[in-house]
């Protein structure tokens, strides 16, 4: 089976790397910027000029670009070159009706769409140890696990198009929730001259432990910004929340204070710094 890898980003690049690795057949790949694509040629890839010539050359399809619009806008231009024998894996973070809507699109040419979104961040991409939240129906499940599992150890069918990415805006929105806790409450500790590592020792005894603190306490007390997963995306993730939560009327207090805040570095121009840099902004950088 000939894979294709639509979108080589920060994330991205690395999934591809794991496929091409791992799997014994062909992988095509394929960015708006060709470099990326010449890089992984350099490991065994076969770097293509354009989307179109991607879907004509893979049997399996992966796209994982930033928003609604570039997957809408990708399968708008691979559509015709579709057929009864392609399954087609969109694995970015989009509105779950978006992508139900490009299922459908994909389903009505005679192949099969899963959406399958990632969890973790750039680490997990390169090791190859993501989490994958999947949405399709049982019998595709079966048939692209094996592919999924070049590139994450921890994958789970949430239910049918769409469930998976359910699942991946609950999933950060609660993250960005949790991060919003440790900015204020850790500043606050600071404040009244606890150390950030004691606080995160601290917390680790109680009910408070935190995947998000322990992975992240020395960056935010180094002042590290390095991304490994943007301010912007996790924006991104919160406003596709916001309409998630509209459509289904429920209040989320909790989700719109952290969208607050993620707003407020938006504006601050921070957009690419890693999501962690929400810090700076509960901390009152910004507040001139």
């Amino acid at each position: 089976m000939k894979i294709g890898f639509i979108g080589l980003g920060i994330m991205g690049e690395s999934m591809c790397a794991n496929i091409v690795k791992k799997h014994d057949d062909k992988v095509y790949c394929c960015d708006v910027v060709a470099q990326k694509a010449q890089k992984l040629a350099e490991i065994g890839a076969i770097a293509c000029q354009s989307n179109v010539e991607v879907a004509k050359n893979a049997d399996l399809i992966i796209t994982m670009v930033p928003k609604s619009e570039h997957v809408k806008a990708v399968y708008a231009e691979i559509l015709p070159y579709i057929d009864g024998g392609k399954i087609c894996i969109d694995m970015s973070t989009i509105d779950p009706d978006v992508s139900v809507e490009v299922a459908n699109s994909v389903k009505a040419k005679g192949a099969q769409f899963a959406d399958a979104p990632v969890v973790k961040s750039k680490p997990a991409a390169i090791s190859g140890t993501l989490g994958i939240l999947v949405g399709c129906d049982e019998e595709l499940y079966d048939k692209i696990l094996p592919v999924l599992s070049y590139m994450g150890s921890n994958i789970i069918r949430m239910g049918g198009n769409g469930s998976g990415l359910v699942m991946k805006i609950c999933h950060n929105t609660l993250v960005a929730e949790i991060q919003n806790g440790v900015n204020e409450t850790l500043l606050l500790a600071k404040k009244m001259g606890i150390g950030a590592e004691d606080f995160a020792k601290a917390i680790s005894y109680g009910g408070g432990q935190n995947f998000y603190l322990d992975g992240q306490w020395k960056n935010l007390d180094n002042e590290n910004w390095a991304t490994a997963f943007s301010l912007e995306n996790m924006h991104k993730d919160l406003g596709i929340c916001t309409r998630l939560a509209e459509s289904a009327g429920l209040d989320m207090p909790g989700m719109l204070n952290a969208k607050a805040v993620y707003d407020k570095g938006m504006q601050a121009g921070i957009c690419k710094e890693d999501f962690r840099a929400t810090y700076k902004v509960v901390r009152g950088d910004y507040n001139a």
